[in-house]
């Protein structure tokens, strides 16, 4: 038995993903909608899911939108932004109770996907534009987003870091898009850009639970109808810049620790046969408790207050993140080449090997146990355009040797250094 039997059909317009489970006593209704980051439209999209999950048509308010939603047993409503490689995700997730478990027998399944749909189809406009107070509103908690990124420096010097090592590249724009750009927004413009993303998105409709596929099927099939589409794909190796040398920026605050990032380009794609062995790679290197930059960096030399690495599975990219005291960069970088050097050397364990293969397992099983998880890992397929279940991504894990790895290691590219250090400080 799979661990997660996902059946998908097309539909008009879009496709709709269902996973039949009794695990849960709610039903996750999850709507994704995909296209490439653009500069043109990134701040405009990303004000978008906001301004339709705070009001529509038929709940003009807020209050009345949030109101109905605890009618329907304390239904919860999400929204959320995500940059998969070079693609910018919107996502509309609606967590509703099982009515299998209610005494009512309430139709809370059908009545779920009238309101998504009035959500998505059926804004609150007037003519050809959006609520003018709810996009103004909106707009100012966009800015408030974008500029939080700015205010909290570990995050800031994750974003640095990427738009250092990926300029002229879409994937340098950061998800929220750009604050310079919000004032422009105007609620005819933002209703011109929705018309179009529901014109050319890819769309996809994921509903997990104890449900019956079909009556599912039934209510996708009446509610969304959307027209055919050939969605825009990027190749993810064309969007790749190739760099002939390593690039240093150092920049400086007020800031009382500093902020070591470091990004290296993998030129290894989720989907590809070497993807599995570069997990279990960056788990040994520096993804969990036991890696080499945890002990080494942080635990032996007490360089780092903290210091991971992570992948960016779609894009190609690993960044190490850290923070260090301000004049401990050379030392820290050099520990932290060492380390990689290392990797590339074949100098770790077959116990390493085995402990980072089962914390990977289990990280995984414990995702696909929440329902929006679960959609997380298939959305993956989504993304890169190969069908992987999670049978196989099990199984190519545990297939991996330390030949594997140490070749994914050898294919990983220095690429950029970024160090974010306090005003006066050695550096």
């Amino acid at each position: 038995m799979s661990v997660i039997d996902e059946k998908v059909q097309q539909l008009k317009g879009f496709k709709l993903h269902t996973v039949k489970t009794s695990k849960f006593k709610t039903n996750t209704i999850v709507w994704k909608m995909k296209s490439p980051l653009k500069k043109e439209t990134v701040t405009a999209r990303s004000l978008l899911p906001h301004v339709l999950q705070s009001n529509s048509e038929k709940y003009p308010t807020t209050a009345k939108l949030r109101s109905y939603l605890d009618e329907l047993y304390g239904a919860s409503l999400f929204t959320d932004l995500s940059k998969k490689g070079e693609y910018h995700v919107m996502s509309f997730s609606l967590e509703i109770a099982n009515e299998k478990f209610l005494s009512d027998q309430t139709p809370l399944l059908k009545q779920a996907f009238d309101f998504l749909a009035n959500i998505l189809t059926s804004p609150n406009t007037s003519g050809s534009a959006f609520d003018a107070s709810t996009v103004e509103n909106e707009k100012r908690s966009l800015k408030q987003r974008i500029q939080a990124v700015y205010d909290d420096k570990m995050r800031y010097a994750n974003y640095r870091l990427v738009q250092e090592m990926c300029k002229e590249e879409p994937y340098a724009l950061h998800v929220h898009g750009q604050i310079d750009d919000v004032d422009a927004i105007t609620p005819e413009s933002l209703y011109a850009y929705y018309e179009n993303a529901l014109k050319e998105d890819e769309l996809d409709l994921y509903v997990i639970g104890d449900i019956d596929e079909n009556e599912v099927a039934g209510y996708a099939d009446e509610l969304f109808q959307f027209s055919d589409r050939t969605p825009e794909v990027i190749d993810a190796r064309q969007t790749t810049m190739k760099k002939t040398d390593t690039n240093t920026v150092k920049e400086e605050q007020d800031v009382k620790q500093g902020k070591l990032n470091i990004g290296y380009r993998t030129n290894i794609l989720y989907g590809e046969k070497e993807y599995y062995a570069l997990q279990i790679f960056n788990g040994i290197f520096g993804g969990f408790s036991h890696s080499k930059l945890f002990l080494n960096v942080r635990e032996k030399a007490s360089l780092a207050y903290y210091v991971a690495s992570r992948l960016e599975s779609h894009k190609g990219l690993m960044m190490v993140m850290s923070g260090i005291d301000n004049g401990k960069y050379d030392q820290a970088v050099g520990i932290i080449e060492e380390q990689m050097q290392a990797m590339k050397n074949g100098e770790f364990t077959e116990a390493e090997i085995d402990q980072t293969k089962a914390v990977i397992k289990n990280q995984l099983l414990e995702t696909v146990d929440t329902a929006r998880g679960a959609i997380e890992v298939l959305y993956h397929n989504v993304v890169s355009e190969h069908s992987v279940s999670l049978d196989e991504w099990l199984t190519g894990m545990d297939s991996v040797t330390k030949e594997d790895i140490v070749a994914a290691a050898k294919k990983c590219e220095l690429d950029t250094v970024y160090f974010l250090y306090g005003k006066g400080e050695a550096n």
